[in-house]
Order: C-alpha cells, then sequence, then structure tokens
C-alpha cells in the first residue's frame, strides 16, 4: 500500500509541479549565477531586440527567466505560488509546458513586432498573464464561477495599465519600468491557449461519446 501511495504521489507531483518548480528554480538560479558573473549571462540570454533581430532566437524564451533584481524575482515567485493556489488543480505537465512556451513566444513576439520601443524585457510576468487567464477559462469551464471574477479583473487590470501606465511602487520596487505590453500580450497568448485547449477538448468528449454511442 506504501508503495502505491509513493507512486501516487510522485505522479501527481510530476503532472501539477513538477514544471512550475523547474521555472521557478531557473529564475532563482540564473539570478544569482548572473550577479555571480556580473552580468554576463544575462548579457547572452535576455530579450533585447537588436540581437533577436540578428538571429538570436533563443532570447524569445530565456529571457523570461531573468529579473531585474530581487524584489522582482520575489515578486514574480510569489506570483506563481498564487496561481498554483488558484488553479494548479487543473495543471497537466503537456498542458503547463505548451501553455509556458506558448505565452513565453506570444509575449516576446507581440512586444517585438508591436511594441518596437521596448528594446529590452526580463521577467515571468507577461507568461503568468497568460497563465492567469488561462486558469480563470479552466475555473469557467469547470463551472466555477470566481473564474468569471478572475477574469474580468485581470482583464481590467491589463486595460488599466494600457490606458494609465504601470504603478509607481511597482516601478520602484524593481527599478525599472513596467513592460505593460509584456502583461497585454502574455494575457492574449493565454487567452487563445485557453480557448484552445477549451473547444478541443469539448471536440474530444464529442468524439468519444459518439464511439461508445456507435458500440
Amino acid at each position: 500500500m506504501f508503495s502505491m501511495l509513493k507512486r501516487a504521489l510522485f505522479a501527481d507531483f510530476k503532472q501539477t509541479l513538477l514544471l512550475p518548480l523547474a521555472v521557478a528554480l531557473l529564475a532563482v538560479v540564473g539570478y544569482f549565477l548572473d550577479n555571480f558573473v556580473n552580468g554576463a549571462l544575462s548579457d547572452l540570454l535576455v530579450y533585447h531586440s537588436s540581437a533577436i533581430g540578428q538571429g538570436e532566437l533563443w532570447r524569445l524564451i530565456s529571457g523570461h527567466f531573468f529579473h531585474t533584481n530581487g524584489y522582482h524575482l520575489l515578486l514574480n515567485l510569489g506570483a506563481m505560488t498564487l496561481l498554483f493556489g488558484l488553479h494548479g488543480r487543473y495543471y497537466r505537465f503537456g498542458a503547463y509546458l505548451m501553455l509556458f512556451l506558448l505565452s513565453a513566444l506570444g509575449t516576446s513576439i507581440g512586444i517585438y513586432y508591436f511594441a518596437p520601443e521596448l528594446k529590452q524585457y526580463v521577467g515571468l510576468s507577461g507568461v503568468l498573464h497568460g497563465v492567469f487567464i488561462w486558469g480563470a477559462l479552466m475555473d469557467i469551464k469547470h463551472q466555477d464561477k470566481t473564474g468569471y471574477l478572475l477574469l474580468l479583473g485581470i482583464c481590467l487590470k491589463v486595460a488599466h495599465e494600457q490606458l494609465y501606465g504601470a504603478s509607481e511602487e511597482v516601478i520602484n520596487l524593481i527599478d525599472a519600468n513596467v513592460a505593460i505590453d509584456a502583461h497585454l500580450w502574455g494575457a492574449i497568448s493565454g487567452l487563445i491557449f485557453g480557448l484552445y485547449s477549451w473547444f478541443s477538448q469539448n471536440n474530444k468528449a464529442k468524439i468519444q461519446g459518439q464511439i461508445k454511442g456507435n458500440n
């Protein structure tokens, strides 16, 4: 029985916690290692529009794991923890991996083409906006009414930032301008993936129902 429980716990860990923990660990290691080498690592890996234009496409993903300072890192790690508390029950390894990659790429490509004035960007906040939107949609799909409030709240936040800019307190805390366009494109990416997940699961359920009916 202990062996079965151990296997069940490992399977649950692999499905729900492994990737978020890996992302958090990469961000922490990246922060301290970059400080140790005096910024040499971030020089090679952060989102920089001119470097991406010269073919350094890995920066579209790798740049999200770096942060301006310790407060910036802690804010993003805290947000990751909060999102896991809200929606961790929906996390599955494959889905979370696709969500993370799409949100990271969507954020980077969005600001590259539609916010060219943003030359450099670091942090997970764009991706986390995508994860938030996806989680709210999963709440709605599972008939949890709080999903509507969460979805409305994040949409209002993004709209407020687009109209009025980011909070001065946050800007001072992270010692950098807040990339509000990254939040916008991360949210859009999460919305696209959330809608895709919703409709693909519904279609899969219909097909399975038809197969069972035919049998």
